[in-house]
């Protein structure tokens, strides 16, 4: 059964292989041409054998070192953009034909340096986050540049302008517009027709068979060199290609520094063009096949792959879509299948390298403008339709047109620019108040008296709280000022909760001492809750609060470990407690002082306590664990009990602290169910512990003292619950 499956899976990537390399192949060979065909036409042969070599060699290394099953790298649409545009411009400049094709191996290389060093510095988990407003707009824009600079070649004329082209049909050569509109239609209708062949080679088909139809007429089409209409030999046997390629790694020695430096602007747009287009096909090969990639291995894979390919001559490229998606549909499984596509287009081209040179340079074109305008995404129309996504639109548009009128170098920084304000408008947007309450709409875990919660009740809006989240900035702090504002007026106490704040810059910080003069100027207090030593960008913050100066004052601001401590806090100088009191030493309590037991029968009373257990448990011991049976009722004499709600994987959260006087362990008891927390001693303290057991004989006895006291601890718990619901109401209102 294992060996069946094994070979179902290699007979996937066999077919998977050979069907990427049928859609890769044709696709790195016109790209090939369009690059070299900008030096000039006689290039055009060059640029085939380098499209040739990018998508054996890429293909091979690429799938070697990467760890992506079923993804099919091979050279791609942004790299004939950034390229072809590179040697259109030195071809401008009147750079030497031999100089401009030793830069463009070079920047492959150079590109491929820098893919290589985003993976090892780990920038390929930051490439993929990049907004997809800037991303939609890239790939657009190369999408557009493919389309223009394919036109001249789709209707066969030569120099100027697309646009000037487009406009002047007299500088049409027919034959070439007939054998690129027969290309397209064979790359639209034959899949409709024949399902199992891709696209491409139906157009190609096409294009070939038009061009030997012209060739009837014209006996002229039948010579292979020195026709412009196809792409001629490719003088890639033997002695010559290895001596070329010799010759190119002299002439690159003898380059200086500024000449390479020169290039370093292109190389690392190439290298984030080619970054983003492989994990974009990495992330939609995760979402198809519930997987996961590891892009920072990739970009290395990736970066080696192509610093391999333009070493001997090759084409830089990337993971690409189409390819990946047929080789998948193919039934591939594993990462042999980008071994296959490679080992495929070599044999390919070796096979039919004769057949190769007859293909016409307007079918090349052709394909490309199918892939250019396919690359169009439609998506970001929608966003006209709301004025939310308005700014997302004028991104895509503003990244289009620089790509368009300046080029992909400058279109790379609008876009960065763009993403910065993208975010900013984003974090400005929301709210940095996640709540906003009062002492005595939330208390602190401490469980009072009635008395005390009555006070609390009446008094607790000296204190007001604020849950703040997000990221604290200079787009951030005009905002929570505002809200800050009105309180700082007639507060006593303001407490500024961090638990789910991101970040904290000067600015913020500049604010919270505006915030800590004008308290102090009233003799208020501001207190800083969740004050920890690692936000999550890394940052130390009570370190950097120390060194802005916030918390120098130790008179006016105070930190706490938590909002829980921070609004104890409050509580008890509301109370009346003086911070600097010493503490008295507690004496155990006896039932009648209980508020459980107010004006009960001293005697009756005396029964009750001859039928509890008096225990001390240390600072810090466990009284009962959860999931312990609840066939007991715990009143505290002396001391005080946290108790803890366990969360899994050995976390618990403190949700109660009761003192003397009170009790515990009430629902339990009063349903015979298991306990659902723990209960940790804070501090030595001593309880007396009623037993359900004693509480059966109890009852049998004193019926009416047991009703009184199932009646007691029933109204504390609903006075509890009451507390609690009318909390958790107040969240939800924000």
């Amino acid at each position: 059964m294992k060996s069946l499956v094994n070979r179902l899976h290699h007979t996937g990537d066999l077919w998977g292989g050979i069907a990427a390399m049928l859609v890769a192949l044709p696709a790195a060979i016109a790209f090939g041409v369009t690059i070299y065909a900008a030096i000039g036409p006689e290039f055009a042969a060059v640029g085939a054998l380098a499209g040739i070599i990018g998508a054996t060699l890429i293909g091979l290394i690429a799938s070697t070192l990467g760890g992506t099953d079923r993804l099919i790298s091979a050279p791609c649409a942004p790299a004939a953009a950034v390229l072809s545009a590179f040697a259109i411009e030195m071809a401008q400049q009147g750079s030497d034909p031999s100089r401009i094709v030793l830069s463009l191996l070079l920047l492959g290389i150079l590109a491929g340096v820098f893919q290589t060093l985003f993976g090892f510095v780990g920038i390929g988990r930051v490439i993929k986050y990049i907004p997809y407003p800037v991303v939609s707009g890239y790939l657009s824009g190369v999408g557009l540049i493919i389309v223009g600079s394919q036109l001249p070649k789709f209707v066969g004329a030569s120099g100027g302008h697309w646009w000037e082209i487009a406009t002047s049909p007299w500088l049409w050569d027919w034959r070439a517009l007939t054998i690129g509109l027969a290309t397209v239609a064979g790359m639209l209708l034959g899949p409709r027709l024949i399902q199992r062949i891709p696209g491409t080679l139906l157009g190609i088909a096409a294009g070939i068979g038009c061009y030997f139809l012209l060739a009837l007429q014209d006996a002229s089409l039948y010579q292979l060199t020195d026709n412009r209409l196809i792409i001629g030999p490719l003088g890639a046997r033997g002695e010559g290609f290895l001596s070329a390629i010799h010759e190119r790694w002299h002439e690159v020695g003898e380059l200086r520094l500024n000449q390479v430096g020169a290039l370093f602007g292109s190389a690392l747009t190439l290298a984030a063009l080619l970054s983003i287009d492989t994990l974009k096909t990495c992330v939609v090969l995760d979402q198809m096949t519930r997987s996961r990639h590891d892009p920072n291995r990739e970009l290395v894979a990736q970066g080696i792959a192509n610093i391999s390919s333009c070493a001997v001559g090759g084409l830089p490229g990337a993971g690409t879509m189409g390819a990946t998606l047929v080789n998948l549909g193919s039934g591939a499984n594993t990462r042999a299948s980008g071994l296959i596509e490679g080992a495929s287009a070599l044999i390919a081209a070796l096979i039919l390298g004769s057949f190769i040179a007859w293909i016409p340079v307007a079918t090349l074109a052709a394909i490309l403008i199918v892939v250019g305008l396919r690359m169009l995404d439609k998506e970001p129309l929608r966003f006209v339709e709301s004025r939310a996504t308005a700014l997302d639109f004028g991104v895509v548009v503003a990244v289009i047109v620089v790509a368009l009128s300046v080029g992909l170098i400058a279109a790379s920084a609008v876009g960065v620019v763009l993403s910065i304000i993208l975010f900013l408008r984003e974090q400005i947007g929301g709210t940095v108040v996640r709540h906003k309450f009062y002492a005595n709409q939330m208390s602190s875990t401490w469980h009072r008296p009635e008395n005390e919660m009555h006070i609390l009740e009446q008094k607790g809006d000296q204190a007001v709280i604020f849950e703040l989240q997000g990221s604290l900035f200079f787009g951030t702090t005009h905002q929570l000022y505002g809200q800050l504002e009105g309180e700082l007026k007639t507060r006593q106490y303001v407490i500024l909760d961090f638990k789910r704040v991101q970040s904290l810059d000067v600015t913020a910080t500049h604010l919270l001492l505006q915030v800590r003069d004008s308290l102090r100027e009233r003799g208020a207090l501001l207190l800083l809750a969740n004050v920890r030593e690692n936000l999550p960008n890394g940052r130390d913050l009570r370190e950097f609060l120390e060194q802005t100066g916030v918390t120098e004052d130790s008179e006016v601001v105070r930190l706490f470990p938590e909002l829980d401590s921070a609004i104890e806090w409050v509580e008890d100088r509301i109370l009346g407690e003086r911070e600097d009191a010493v503490p008295l030493q507690e004496t155990p309590i006896q039932l009648a002082e209980m508020e459980l037991f107010r004006q009960r029968k001293d005697e009756t009373l005396a029964d009750l306590e001859s039928r509890m257990i008096t225990r001390v448990f240390a600072a810090g011991e466990t009284i009962y664990s959860r999931g312990e049976p609840g066939d007991a009722l715990y009143l505290i004499r002396r001391g005080a009990v946290r108790i803890f709600m366990p969360l899994g994987a050995g976390r618990s959260r403190h949700i109660a602290t009761f003192g003397r006087g009170d009790f515990f362990g009430g629902l339990a008891f009063l349903d015979g169910r298991p306990r659902g927390n723990d209960a940790v001693a804070f501090g030595e303290t001593e309880v007396f512990i009623l037993t359900l057991e004693q509480f059966n004989k109890l009852a049998e006895d004193h019926k009416k003292l047991a009703f009184l006291l199932v009646t007691a601890i029933a109204r504390a718990l609903a006075v509890r619950l009451r507390h609690a619901d009318s909390e958790m109401a107040m969240l939800q209102e924000y």
